[in-house]
């Protein structure tokens, strides 16, 4: 279990796909002007992420190394039809306010490098794990960048207005300059906090071995 728990728990911070990795940044850009938006672009790329390494995972042993790239990309986009009909079935508005970038998942580099890089060569209860990871820390991502340039671009969280009426939006946080702006800032503060958290892990590990050398001298 804990093994299972470093797979996924990883992709929330430590490999997050855009504070990260980088990857996958046109969506960030382009669909969170709105939370609703940016969640539901977030819960798609994790149902196709997580299935396509799925199915990645079990046809790993049947796939021809030179043709792999074409059969994940047939996986992927047969997912992502799957997921824009649902879409469009029973949430209309949200497939509308989609528009393209829907179809684009399909040429997602984080789900293609997910099958590449992990599902290919890991069974499916790890694939799984890390499919699903990766896909809530695409989520978490959006989620954030969304809730911040909905609050500041419309004074808004979930269209319910938050500043009041006196509040005049920043309208540079609604364009993509500004989304782009903002992701550079999470960027360096992920990594900021990653660094420290590393420096302060190093500290307690050595302080542990100066305690332990300290012991040993005390006992000869």
């Amino acid at each position: 279990m804990k093994e299972h728990w470093k797979i996924f728990s990883k992709g929330l911070i430590e490999e997050n796909p855009i504070f990260i990795l980088a990857l996958s940044l046109c969506p960030a850009l382009a669909v969170t002007t709105t939370v609703v938006n940016g969640l539901t672009m977030g819960l798609t790329v994790t149902f196709v992420i997580t299935t396509n390494n799925v199915v990645v995972s079990l046809v790993r042993h049947w796939v021809n190394p030179k043709v792999r790239v074409p059969v994940y990309i047939t996986s992927i986009a047969t997912i992502v039809t799957v997921a824009q009909l649902v879409l469009q079935a029973y949430f209309p508005v949200l497939y509308k306010a989609m528009g393209i970038y829907l179809a684009l998942v399909v040429v997602f580099a984080i789900i293609l490098a997910r099958a590449e890089v992990f599902a290919s060569k890991n069974g499916v209860l790890k694939s799984f794990c890390d499919g699903f990871g990766m896909g809530c820390g695409f989520t978490l991502a959006m989620l954030v960048i969304s809730v911040i340039r909905e609050l500041i671009g419309a004074g808004t969280i979930l269209g319910i207005p938050v500043f009041g009426e006196s509040y005049s939006p920043m309208l540079m946080m609604v364009l993509p300059p500004g989304a782009f702006i903002l992701i550079g800032y999470l960027v360096a503060g992920t990594k900021t906090l990653l660094a420290k958290r590393e420096a302060a892990r190093r500290e307690q590990e050595r302080l542990a071995k100066t305690s332990l050398v300290q012991e040993r001298e005390v006992l000869n």
